[in-house]
C-alpha cells in the first residue's frame, strides 16, 4: 500500500514537472511583460503606483496559445473598458456598495453592447469592481485607465513573440508516443517467448493508459497552429503543423490497433499458447521500424527509408500462413493493420497504404480495427 502511494506521489510530481516545462515560457513571458508594463507606466507615463499596468499585462496574456492575439486584444479592451468606467464613475460619485453595483453593471452592459465575447465582458466587470473598491490613487483622472492600456499594449506585443519550442513540441510528443508503441511491441515479443503473463498484462495496462499521450499530441498540434496563425514571425510553420495535426489521427489508429493486438496476446500467454515464430519476428521488425519513424519525425527527416522498411515488413507478412490458429490470425491481422496506419503516417494515401499489403489466395486486405 505504501509503495503504491509512493508511486502515485512520484508520478504526480513528475506530471507537475512536465507541466512546468510546458508552461515555463508562458510564466516567464507573463512575468517579463508585467515588469515591462510597470516600467513603462512608471517612467514613460510618470505614474508613481502603476498597479493596473502589470495586472492588465498578466490577465491579457494568460497561459494559452489558442487564438492568442484575438484573446489578448479582447481581454485588453475588457480591462481598459472596466477601468475607464470605474475611473470616471468613482471620480464623480466616490466609493461604496451602490457605486460598485452601478459600475459593474454599467461596464458589463457596455461590453455586451459592443458585441464582446464572454471573456471581454467578464474582464470589464472585474476591473471596474477593482477600481470601484480601491481608494483613488495618486494619479488623478484617467491615470489608471492609461496604465491598463499600457499593460494591454505590452501584452499584445509579447503575444506575438513566441519561441520555436511550441512549434517543435508536436513532433516531439508524436515521437514519444511512437517510441512507446515500439516498446509495447518489443515487450509483447518477450512476453510470448518467455510466457510472461505479468509482462503481457503490464504492457496492456500501459497501452490502455496512452490516451493522455495522444491527447498531448493533439493539444500540441493545436497550440502550434494557434501560434502559426497569430504570430507574424511563425506563419511559415503552418503547413508543417497542419500535417502534424493530420498525422495525429494516423497515430491514434496505430495505437488503437496495437491495443487490440495486446489484448489477444494476453489471451495467448494466459492459455500458454505459442504464436508462429515468423509473427514474432515481424513484430520485432515492426518495433524497430517504428523507432526509426520516431527519429525521422523528431529530426524532421524525410521518412522514405522508414517507409521502405515498412513495405518490406508488409511483404514478409504474406509468407505467414493464415488459418493455422485464431490467435495467429488475429495478431497477424493487427500487425498488418498497424503497417497500413504507419504507412499513411509516413505520407502514403489510404489506397496506396492498403495496396502495399500483399494478400494470399482468397484473402482480402485487412481493414483497420479501431478499438
Amino acid at each position: 500500500m505504501a509503495s503504491r502511494v509512493g508511486q502515485r506521489a512520484a508520478a504526480s510530481w513528475s506530471d507537475r514537472v512536465t507541466l512546468l516545462r510546458r508552461y515555463g515560457w508562458h510564466l516567464a513571458q507573463c512575468a517579463t511583460a508585467a515588469a515591462v508594463a510597470w516600467l513603462l507606466a512608471r517612467y514613460a507615463l510618470g505614474h508613481r503606483q502603476p498597479f493596473f499596468a502589470p495586472v492588465a499585462a498578466i490577465v491579457s496574456l494568460g497561459l494559452s496559445y489558442q487564438q492568442r492575439l484575438q484573446r489578448v486584444a479582447e481581454v485588453t479592451v475588457g480591462v481598459a473598458l472596466g477601468v475607464l468606467v470605474g475611473d470616471l464613475f468613482v471620480e464623480v460619485f466616490g466609493v461604496g456598495a451602490i457605486q460598485v453595483f452601478v459600475v459593474v453593471g454599467l461596464a458589463m452592459t457596455l461590453a455586451l453592447l459592443l458585441d464582446a465575447g464572454p471573456l471581454l465582458v467578464t474582464q470589464a466587470g472585474v476591473q471596474s469592481a477593482i477600481v470601484a473598491t480601491l481608494a483613488p490613487g495618486p494619479v488623478a483622472g484617467l491615470g489608471r485607465w492609461l496604465d491598463a492600456v499600457c499593460g494591454g499594449i505590452v501584452a499584445l506585443v509579447a503575444a506575438a513573440v513566441v519561441p520555436g519550442s511550441p512549434l517543435r513540441r508536436p513532433r516531439q510528443e508524436a515521437a514519444s508516443v511512437l517510441r512507446e508503441l515500439a516498446a509495447w511491441c518489443h515487450d509483447t515479443v518477450r512476453a510470448v517467448r518467455e510466457q510472461d503473463e505479468e509482462l503481457a498484462y503490464a504492457t496492456l495496462a500501459r497501452a490502455r493508459n496512452s490516451e493522455g499521450q495522444l491527447a498531448d499530441v493533439q493539444a500540441a498540434a493545436y497550440d502550434g497552429l494557434s501560434i502559426a496563425r497569430s504570430s507574424p514571425w511563425r506563419r511559415g510553420h503552418r503547413s508543417d503543423l497542419l500535417a502534424m495535426s493530420a498525422l495525429s489521427v494516423m497515430l491514434d489508429r496505430a495505437v488503437r490497433n496495437g491495443r487490440v493486438l495486446l489484448r489477444r496476446v494476453t489471451v495467448v500467454v494466459r492459455r500458454h499458447e505459442q504464436l508462429d515464430p515468423r509473427i514474432l519476428t515481424l513484430l520485432g521488425r515492426l518495433a524497430d521500424v517504428i523507432e526509426a519513424i520516431a527519429a525521422d519525425l523528431e529530426d524532421r527527416r524525410d521518412p522514405d527509408d522508414s517507409r521502405e522498411l515498412l513495405q518490406q515488413v508488409a511483404r514478409e507478412s504474406a509468407a505467414v500462413p493464415v488459418g493455422t490458429s485464431l490467435s495467429d490470425d488475429v495478431v497477424l491481422a493487427q500487425v498488418r493493420s498497424m503497417v497500413v496506419d504507419l504507412l499513411e503516417l509516413t505520407g502514403l494515401d489510404a489506397d496506396a497504404a492498403r495496396a502495399a499489403i500483399p494478400t494470399s489466395a482468397g484473402e482480402t486486405p485487412p481493414d483497420r480495427v479501431d478499438q
